[in-house]
């Protein structure tokens, strides 16, 4: 079955341009105008990607971004017209997966709907669970347990960066090594993406941000994770 979007914006125009595009390029989707409408929806159904608007009628989108980030995990694009920096860094920071500023061309949305999907986990040979350093990686329930039993839910993009050094344990990953497996434009907003990722990683992960133990930055070459894997 194709990948179920979901586009929840106020403005119609957006709404039909954006599902137009997206269904002749495969995809199915549900459209929504307010956030009290597009959460009732998540209770009897599970997307695979959530384009969210920030300007809501009924809610601020960030609000909207973080929970879905908590509870969902699903692929997660911002689409609005804040073209502040500093806007994109809050919503990467609350759990987006990529930020696609208004007015866009839909093929560009599609575009990178696709290379959000094309994650590792679709082409990983290994399974959901892995155990590391005291901890255990759940990315089929999106969850971190420590040694005591207690969770800490991580988001989609936050699991996509975890699967990719679990699964090349104490082996330097590059930058431009990231940016193929894991999609997006390479440049300075690609690296402040995976700065924000990684960093909530290691604040998730209980690190040390001034001496991390198990996510090393090799300053100009990229990073190492130094935990011995599991995979179970």
């Amino acid at each position: 079955m194709s990948a179920l979007v979901t586009i929840l914006d106020d403005e119609p125009a957006i709404r039909d341009m954006l599902s137009e595009a997206l269904t002749e390029a495969g995809f199915r989707t549900l459209t929504f105008a307010r956030a009290t409408e597009f959460e009732a929806a998540l209770r009897r159904t599970t997307p695979d990607v959530c384009l969210v608007d920030l300007g809501l009628p009924d809610r601020d989108g960030l609000s909207v971004v973080h929970r879905l980030a908590l509870e969902q995990g699903a692929t997660i694009i911002i689409i609005s017209g804040r073209a502040q920096v500093q806007d994109k860094i809050t919503g990467l920071e609350l759990g987006a997966d990529d930020y696609i500023i208004k007015p866009f061309d839909p093929a560009e949305v599609v575009a990178r709907i696709r290379a959000r999907l094309r994650s590792p986990k679709a082409a990983a040979p290994h399974g959901d669970t892995a155990r590391f350093n005291g901890w255990t990686a759940h990315f089929d329930r999106y969850s971190l347990e420590d040694n005591k039993g207690d969770e800490t839910p991580f988001s989609h993009a936050e699991g996509e960066v975890l699967r990719l050094f679990l699964e090349s344990p104490k082996r330097l990953i590059s930058r431009a090594h990231m940016q193929e497996s894991l999609g997006g434009a390479a440049g300075e907003s690609f690296d402040r993406t995976m700065d924000v990722r990684i960093s909530r990683l290691r604040t998730k992960l209980r690190e040390d941000p001034k001496n991390p133990r198990l996510i090393k930055t090799i300053y100009g070459a990229g990073y190492i994770f130094l935990g011995d894997v599991d995979w179970i």
